[in-house]
């Protein structure tokens, strides 16, 4: 969701445990119903995917907004514009709440690696504290920035270090290394008012974490990666997208689709540039498994508008399709855009989604905000199509909502909806059945792995 939407949240926080039990939410589900003929508040899904489990957000975190996701073993962790939640996964259908870490700050885009959690700020704070408090950005010592977690006990997260950065984190991607972890720091919105935050701003930070002693993580660079200044005044990136393996990267940055070459992470370099009068805003990138192609989102609306209707059609506030070549060289394909007409009170637009790991086809699970989750393939990048999906009717009362993310992980999806909480869905469909044997022990959906497909 772009900074502009980003809305207030709770003044204070504290570190707390809840661990309790889970509700289903099943009642009025409607088998092949969907966008504008679902009642408010109803379920809506196709014949192969089955909703498991929910899990609503409770205590200080009700209301809130749910945002990303990132996994380890057999356990979720959920940013939330309050904190962030750990879920012990184990069990599919009945989810367990293992903590609730209170600490304010839209919109804690979160990562995890190792005994680190790492969470993004983008609202400007009194302080570096999960006790601050709202304060505007044209007030010099205003914090904004990343905020690292040591989760070795993952029921008493401790708060260990912060790491400010040029106009706060509206998200980071984990780059890993040898010896530490780099942090690839996106955001935006600079103005002449806001003495850290200042244009031009055609940057990312990156925050060195080094493993052996992660309380010095620090900024080590800011490189400019549109010296021209970017399509339309880009003035920074939204999201990253990491293929480690292939030590390249594909960022949405705003006004510009880029490849980055990352074999010196502490140095990247755009490699390729393309530009799509039909886009809006350059909002996320996905690889396929193979890295051979890019599927990069438009956030039409800034994630608030109602855009999934026949005036806006197919092509705007969708998916666009390249193929990569070895070279780094992107050729645009097609769009893809979820074919169900939603209401006018629904946001609805491309968002956060994964790869599903099956031999042969190119198979992506993503969230729509009140589009719900899509199934889709796009095995032919000229071609691609819904699969199946699962959506919930329009809020009643109307209001921002729907799945921030989903993704698939270790034989199952998992979302988080903004308002709804935690959902769990199984995939029926046989023939994407061999990516249930698939097994990751950590995933974070910006630092795409190779995955041992069979």
């Amino acid at each position: 969701m772009t900074r502009t939407r980003l809305l207030a949240v709770a003044a204070a926080g504290t570190l707390m445990l809840a661990l309790g039990g889970v509700g289903a939410a099943s009642a009025g589900d409607g088998l092949n119903v969907s966008g504008t003929d679902l009642a408010p508040d109803q379920i809506g899904y196709s014949k192969n995917i089955k909703h498991l489990s929910n899990t609503p957000h409770v205590g200080p975190f009700a209301g809130q907004f749910g945002t990303d996701l990132a996994f380890q073993g057999d356990r979720a962790y959920v940013g939330n514009y309050q904190g962030f939640i750990i879920y012990d996964i184990s069990n599919p259908s009945s989810p367990r709440t293992l903590a609730q870490v209170n600490c304010p700050g839209s919109q804690n885009d979160i990562s995890v690696r190792g005994d680190l959690v790492y969470l993004s700020t983008d609202s400007s704070r009194s302080d570096d504290s999960c006790e601050s408090t709202g304060q505007p950005a044209t007030i010099k010592e205003s914090w904004e920035g990343i905020k690292i977690f040591d989760v070795s006990d993952v029921t008493k997260p401790k708060y260990i270090k912060s790491v400010e950065t040029k106009c706060g984190s509206h998200t980071h991607t984990v780059v890993p290394g040898e010896s530490a972890d780099y942090l690839y720091v996106s955001s935006y919105g600079p103005r002449d008012s806001f003495p850290d935050c200042q244009a031009p701003h055609d940057l990312i930070s990156i925050v060195k974490v080094p493993h052996a002693a992660p309380t010095s993580a620090t900024v080590v660079e800011t490189p400019v990666l549109f010296p021209d200044g970017g399509n339309s005044g880009t003035a920074g990136c939204h999201d990253i997208t990491a293929y480690p393996s292939k030590k390249i990267a594909a960022g949405a940055c705003m006004g510009d689709g880029v490849i980055m070459d990352i074999s010196d992470p502490e140095d990247p370099k755009v490699v390729e540039t393309v530009r799509d009068t039909n886009f809006a805003f350059w909002h996320s990138a996905t690889f396929n498994s193979d890295g051979t192609k890019v599927v990069f989102t438009d956030e039409l609306g800034g994630g608030a508008g109602a855009t999934c209707d026949a005036a806006t059609g197919p092509n705007r506030g969708a998916n666009a399709i390249y193929d990569l070549s070895a070279g780094n060289d992107l050729t645009f394909k097609s769009y893809y855009k979820i074919p169900r007409h939603q209401n006018t009170t629904e946001n609805c637009v491309a968002h956060n989604g994964s790869i599903i790991p099956v031999k042969g086809r190119d198979v992506m699970v993503q969230s729509w905000y009140q589009g719900g989750v899509s199934l889709w393939e796009f095995t032919d990048s000229t071609s691609p199509k819904e699969l199946d999906y699962f959506e919930r009717g329009p809020l009643s009362p109307s209001n921002l909502g729907g799945t921030w993310s989903a993704y698939y992980y270790n034989g199952f999806v998992y979302s988080s909806d903004i308002q709804k909480g935690f959902d769990v869905l199984m995939l029926k469909d046989p023939t994407l059945r061999k990516a249930n044997s698939v097994r990751l022990k950590e995933f974070n959906a910006q630092t795409q792995p190779v995955y041992p497909i069979r």
